[in-house]
Order: structure tokens, then C-alpha cells, then sequence
């Protein structure tokens, strides 16, 4: 009796692993592993390999400050008559927003009401774009005549002449440099405009140098109306730049890129709209931003992981996950997926300080510590939401702390409007020598503390 009835459990295990495992299922396996082995190889042996020469940030000057409170000021008595519910809700957005009060605005924005113009946003580009690339070319010792890619990127103010025509004339380049310049990406720009420069760089002459400034000019950039979900935009975006310097040559470079991965879910309507520039049925114009960021962010941060995780994760890790995912199919979904942890795949983590409620969602789909998530938080609170340019604020932050070192691996993650979800893995080969301009004078009050969840 009791020897039937052991028979009868093993051989209903021995079932069980049966289905599990049919050969079928470990043929589809193996073919998939084939698969990312082969491709991995062909990717690497037909592309170039791009590096990273340096980098710099924009540091507006002390008089460009402004506090949450002034913030909630100026917006206050820019509206045409008192609301006190509305000034409720500017409060509770500053308290849980993750900025501190040493963020900045160009001066049209200290003004009560906000005035601007055309020939003003012009000049403050110039001053954040010119003043960024100055830095980087003191940096680099580069002369401008090397440089044969120019890439710029700005969402939302897009003169004629070009911001890149501006650049041009301003450093005098040559006249066959592929001069480009992206508009309406949103804050996933600047890895948009580094995976172009990395195409280009794969067709152009050895040795060549491929400028990518990202930057959002926030002069005209003032929603006026009384839309909740436009007014977001007022209390997080701040003034910022950064320029890139990126080549095929190894020379005098500081990081090389390993991976850039680019997920777009624009074909989905909740997720196309999640982040629009439109008018409010008063006829104000702003940038709403939809209640269902959070959600479509996640799903389009899934999407660009299920894409990165087989070029990064160990083998034994994907191996872990593809048996996991066979058993959870086996049972019906019953059985918990296994999450890979994607900490043990780099030293630094650079997720898009867009918000509070974003570097806290990111932090829970990947079992970070805040120790992971702590550049970013830092940015957040010192810059506000800089746009395209945030991740390189917060790579200047763990280098200004020290943490940096030789063969350190770097993930950053970023999202825009579309929606995007992009990525991109860099590995260091010399941690900068000095602090960047952004952090010099700042870095030692840092990290503070920011509550979480308010």
C-alpha cells in the first residue's frame, strides 16, 4: 500500500518534469540561447566601438535660483483671480515633488507675471548651451575642426536658424559636418540623439568626433491655466544642459559604451498621450501630463528590459528566469516569475530624475536600495526635472562623490514623451580627475535627506 502510493507520487513528478522540460521546450531553449550568442557576435564583430571622450554640465548662475516657495508665488499671482484650492494643490505637488530650493529658472520666470521673448530664449540658449560646451572643450583640449557630428536636442523651442546652426556659427565648425537637430522627443532625447551619433560614428572616418548637446529652454515654457495635470510641468522642470563628446578613438576617452537600447510605444494610444503638448479648453497652452504616467513608464521600462537583460545578466541569472518562466507557464501562472536582480550587473544606476513618482516606481520594479537610486534623488532635489540632460547630471554626481572606478559598469535609464523607455550601458576607463562644474562647490552637502512617500 504504502509502496503503491510513493510509486504513484514519483511517477507523478516524474510527469511533472516531463511536461516541464519535453524536448521541444529544451531545444526552443538552446536555440534561444544560439540565438543571443550568434548576434552578440555579429553585433560586435561588424560595429565599431564608441567612446565616451567627456562630458560637462551647465551651472546657471546663483541669481537664476528660486525656492518652492517663491515658485508657488510667482504662479499664484500670475493667475487671474485667488484660488485657494489650486494654491492647496501647488503645495502638496512641492512637498511630494523631491526638489529642494536651490533649483533654477531663467529670469523671465521671476518676473509676476512671467514675461518672455523671442530674442530672450534666444539668449538664454546661448548662455546654457555655449557655457556647457565651453566647459567640455576646456575638458577634451579638443579643437572644434575635429568635430564632424553636431546633435542637438530641445523639445520644445526650435528656432530658425537651428540651435545646431547656432552652435556652428558661434564655434565655427567645418561646413561637412552632419549638423542635426531633434525636436519633440522629450526628456528620453539625449540617449535618442546618443544612439544616432553612434550610427553615424559607425559609417564616418575612423578617429572622428561626434558633439551631442541635449538641453530644454524653459523661457516661454509657463502654462497660465488652472488644469491640474498641466500645472505638474511649472513645478518640476528646471533650466539645464549637457554636452557630449563622443569618438571611435580610445584616446584620452573616459567610458565606453556597451549597449543603447530604444523602446518606443507611441503605437498605443494611452501611452501616446501620456505626455502632449496641447491647449486646455481655455485656449492655455502647457504640457499635460496624463495620471497614467507612472503606468505606461512601467510598462515601456518592462519592454526595454526584456531587451537589455539578455546582453547584460549573467548567463546562470537568464537561465534562473527562462526556468521560471517555464513553470509559471506549466502551472497556469501560479507559480511566482522569478525577477532577475540587475544589481549585481553594475556599480551605478542613472534613472531620469523626472520625478519623486517615477525614481520610486523604477526603485520598487527592481528591488534597488537607495543607496542605487541616490544620484538620481540627489539631481532631482538639487537641479529639479533638467530634462534630456538629467542623466549626465547624475553621472556627475557619483563622480564628484568619489565612487567611480576603473571598469565600473553604468545603466542609465530614461523616459519621454511618445512614450519612450530608452537605455543605455557604459563601462569606465578613467573616473574624471575633478568634480564637474555643476557639483564643485555643492557636492559636499550631499546626499540630504528627502522624504519618500509624502
Amino acid at each position: 500500500m504504502i509502496l503503491t502510493t510513493a510509486t504513484e507520487l514519483g511517477l507523478d513528478k516524474l510527469l511533472f518534469w516531463h511536461h516541464a522540460f519535453a524536448p521541444p521546450r529544451v531545444c526552443l531553449f538552446f536555440l534561444y540561447l544560439l540565438a543571443t550568442t550568434t548576434t552578440l557576435y555579429l553585433i560586435k564583430s561588424r560595429s565599431r566601438t564608441v567612446y565616451l571622450v567627456d562630458y560637462a554640465c551647465f551651472r546657471p548662475n546663483s541669481n537664476c535660483r528660486i525656492s518652492k516657495a517663491a515658485r508657488i508665488e510667482t504662479i499664484h499671482h500670475s493667475l487671474a483671480d485667488d484660488d485657494s484650492c489650486c494654491l492647496r494643490f501647488l503645495a502638496c505637488i512641492t512637498e511630494r515633488s523631491g526638489l529642494g530650493d536651490e533649483t533654477y529658472l531663467p529670469p523671465c520666470h521671476h518676473y509676476i507675471p512671467p514675461c518672455y521673448s523671442l530674442s530672450e530664449a534666444r539668449g538664454d540658449a546661448e548662455l546654457s548651451i555655449f557655457t556647457t560646451i565651453d566647459d567640455l572643450l576646456v575638458k577634451t583640449s579638443i579643437n572644434p575642426d575635429e568635430i564632424t557630428i553636431l546633435i542637438v536636442n530641445c523639445s520644445l523651442f526650435n528656432p530658425t536658424p537651428s540651435l545646431s546652426d547656432m552652435i556652428m556659427r558661434r564655434y565655427k565648425l567645418r561646413g561637412d559636418i552632419y549638423n542635426v537637430q531633434l525636436s519633440g522627443m522629450g526628456c528620453s532625447a539625449g540617449l535618442i540623439a546618443a544612439s544616432l551619433a553612434n550610427n553615424l560614428l559607425q559609417t564616418a572616418p575612423f578617429n572622428s568626433h561626434a558633439l551631442v548637446v541635449s538641453t530644454e529652454i524653459m523661457t516661454g515654457i509657463y502654462y497660465t491655466g488652472r488644469k491640474r495635470e498641466m500645472q505638474l510641468t511649472n513645478m518640476l522642470f528646471r533650466t539645464g544642459s549637457s554636452a557630449v563628446l563622443l569618438s571611435t578613438s580610445r584616446t584620452k576617452a573616459r567610458f565606453q559604451l556597451l549597449h543603447l537600447i530604444r523602446k518606443c510605444t507611441s503605437s498605443d494610444d494611452s501611452a501616446y498621450r501620456c505626455v502632449i503638448h496641447e491647449e486646455d479648453d481655455e485656449g492655455n497652452l502647457g504640457v499635460n501630463l496624463s495620471k497614467d504616467l507612472v503606468a505606461v513608464a512601467g510598462k515601456a521600462l518592462r519592454a526595454n528590459i526584456a531587451t537589455i537583460g539578455p546582453l547584460i545578466l549573467p548567463i546562470s541569472v537568464q537561465i534562473s528566469f527562462f526556468m521560471s518562466f517555464i513553470s509559471r507557464w506549466v502551472q497556469n501562472g501560479t507559480t511566482k516569475l522569478h525577477v532577475p536582480d540587475f544589481r549585481n550587473a553594475f556599480e551605478h544606476l542613472c534613472i531620469h530624475a523626472g520625478g519623486r513618482a517615477v525614481i520610486d516606481a523604477v526603485q520598487r520594479s527592481l528591488g534597488l536600495l537607495d543607496e542605487h537610486v541616490e544620484p538620481s534623488r540627489m539631481t532631482l532635489h538639487r537641479f529639479g526635472n533638467t530634462s534630456s540632460s538629467s542623466l549626465w547630471y547624475e553621472l556627475a554626481y557619483s563622480e564628484a562623490k568619489g565612487r567611480m572606478r576603473k571598469g565600473d559598469r553604468v545603466w542609465m535609464i530614461t523616459f519621454g514623451s511618445g512614450y519612450k523607455c530608452n537605455s543605455a550601458v557604459w563601462k569606465c576607463i578613467q573616473p574624471a580627475k575633478s568634480a564637474d562644474r555643476a557639483w564643485q562647490d555643492c557636492i559636499y552637502r550631499y546626499p540630504v535627506n528627502v522624504p519618500k512617500g509624502v
